[in-house]
């Protein structure tokens, strides 16, 4: 298991989630500006390529990426913040 590209994947996911955070409060006030629009879409795909990269890796991210098939998994080992990351 590559430790420092799980860490590096787990800190885009976390910063690109801020960025989008962010930008998702500037657009509830400016919902037509066009560039922040594109900026949305920019980061919102860095950050789906990291989640699917790091829950096909190492797990999970989060219980919306739990892959069900014949048993609940997310519960299974540690959590990312108790330290899968």
């Amino acid at each position: 298991m590559d430790v420092m590209n799980r860490d590096k994947l787990f800190a885009c996911i976390m910063a690109t989630s801020f960025v989008l955070d962010d930008l998702r409060l500037f657009l509830d006030t400016h919902p037509r500006d066009q560039e922040a629009l594109d900026y949305w879409r920019k980061v919102e795909k860095v950050r789906n390529e990291a989640v699917k990269e790091y829950t096909k890796c190492y797990g999970p991210i989060n219980m919306y990426n739990v892959n069900v098939e014949d048993r609940w998994t997310w519960a299974e080992g540690p959590w990312p913040w108790e330290g899968r990351c």
